[in-house]
């Protein structure tokens, strides 16, 4: 059972990296992206290694996307 639930995760990472890269919107690529790295943290507390997985909870998933978001606020006005 657990090992199912290790290839759905692993079929959902791959999923939301495909996604990331096809979107053409910046917002919606960005919040996928960002999914894959929760889906990766989950995949990592199921397979034995809590600290890697709040590592990239928290880094992978977290700071990158608000750092994103940031730019993309800050850089979405010069346009105009």
């Amino acid at each position: 059972m657990l090992e199912l639930l290790v290839y759905l995760l692993c079929a959902s990472i791959l999923v939301s990296g495909v996604l990331a890269v096809c979107l053409q919107n910046t917002l919606p690529a960005m919040i996928s992206g960002g999914l894959a790295g929760l889906f990766a943290a989950v995949c990592y507390v199921l397979l034995g290694a809590p600290d890697v997985a709040m590592t990239e909870a928290s880094i992978g998933s977290g700071l990158s996307v608000l750092i994103f978001l940031y730019a993309i606020r800050r850089t979405s006005g010069a346009k105009e």
